[in-house]
């Protein structure tokens, strides 16, 4: 059996809901060991959060279920002196922290990265928050929507009929989550290189907005406010979305060739020397007049009938899919980006996997997410805690 990645890494993860988690899913994935310490009372807020009401009394929402495969959970009142006391005792030989408290959390409780790195010179300790760690805006409460907002990103989406328009699902807090994971990985890199830990501060602000790269740059350097253009592509036309006779296609034809393709297969030749659409940036300009006169022969026939006949001149297209259909196609189901994992009082469910595939390391799904404190005996044993004192101690609330 091949060796893991990251087999051998300890990380304590501190963190709740889905940037934070999320980050430590693909640590998880790639074989890390992750202790989830979660407070005592009901753990996770993810726990709690999905639309199955019964999994949500259970503490296994579906939101939780959907990012924490792989991890161990243990209950830990931080607050509490013998909280604070025991954390101190699993930081020693762990590799990595991962936390997303706002700005002075940690700190506050006696935990924060200087005190930690004092008792593990190398421990690598991620914080992850809304606005980072420094600034104006530091201390600021955010969720996804908000970071949304202000990175601008919901100001580029949708068009002059609605806008401003959100991601349709939590960008900024997955994007932050993916930063953080690559973070963690260069830390861990410099560490096999220096023996050094160190503290990295990562902002879900600061993560989303280098995505929208090739937006900014027509600002910064082009001097170009965005345009809203709904489905369309800004780079190139034709490219966007277009009706078909049973719905909608994809078509990206971003270069010159791939754009006399399109004239062949919708038999439209004479658009080809038209001088409106002959050049690529006299069609960018001119793509309110190019679009009926494609779709009057894209709405002749259906959607897949196009998609085939396109993509065998090259030209990338691509039906528009219901999120269970994209889930169920072929070539997701070819690369096994979900995997079944059965779990307990839940029953069998399925997960996102790791989508890097490493050919000598491959990372998987080997356990399920873990019931609230399932492993509260087996971390604490570690730590020579027998029975009486775990019982003492949920007694008290520390676990």
């Amino acid at each position: 059996m091949s060796r893991k990645i990251l087999e051998g890494i300890k990380v304590l993860d501190l963190t709740n809901v889905l940037s934070g988690p999320f980050t430590t899913l693909h640590l998880a994935l790639l074989g890390a060991e992750v202790i989830k310490v979660e407070n005592p009372k009901d753990g996770d807020l993810a726990r709690k959060l999905g639309i199955v009401p019964d999994l949500n009394k259970k503490l296994m929402g579906t939101s939780f279920l959907a990012q924490n495969c792989n991890k161990k959970s243990i209950t830990l009142n931080t607050k509490s002196p013998e909280g604070k006391e025991i954390f101190r005792k699993l930081v020693k030989d762990a590799d990595v922290v991962v936390e997303n408290f706002r700005p002075g959390v940690m700190d506050r409780l006696g935990l924060g990265y200087k005190t930690l790195a004092a008792l593990n010179p190398r421990l690598i300790y991620c914080a992850i928050s809304g606005f980072g760690q420094t600034g104006p805006d530091a201390l600021k409460p955010a969720y996804d929507q908000i970071i949304q907002g202000l990175s601008g990103e919901m100001a580029v989406n949708g068009d002059e009929r609605l806008n401003p328009l959100r991601t349709g699902f939590p960008v900024c807090d997955t994007v932050g989550g993916l930063n953080a994971a690559f973070a963690v990985m260069a830390a861990l890199f410099h560490r096999e290189r220096t023996g050094q830990g160190q503290a990295i501060d990562i902002a879900l602000l600061d993560s989303i907005m280098p995505l929208m790269g090739w937006v900014a740059a027509n600002l910064l350097i082009g001097g170009e406010q965005p345009a809203l253009m709904g489905n369309d592509n800004f780079t190139a036309a034709p490219s966007g979305t277009f009706r078909t006779q049973d719905g909608h296609i994809n078509i990206a034809a971003n270069k010159q060739e791939q754009w006399e393709a399109v004239c062949e297969v919708l038999e439209v030749s004479a658009l080809k020397t038209d001088p409106r659409f002959q050049e690529r940036d006299t069609r960018k300009k001119n793509r309110r007049e190019l679009t009926p006169l494609l779709e009057d022969r894209l709405t002749q026939k259906p959607t897949r009938f196009w998609v085939e006949a396109l993509n065998a001149k090259d030209v990338p297209s691509g039906e528009i899919l219901g999120l269970e259909e994209a889930l169920r196609q072929p070539q997701i189901q070819h690369r096994e980006v979900l995997r079944k994992v059965q779990v307990a009082g839940v029953g069998e469910i399925e997960v996102f996997g790791l989508t890097a595939l490493f050919e000598k390391t491959p990372g998987s799904v080997d356990a399920p997410p873990p019931a609230l404190g399932e492993h509260n005996a087996l971390v604490y044993g570690h730590l020579g805690l027998g029975e009486g004192e775990l019982t003492e101690l949920k007694s008290k609330g520390v676990i």
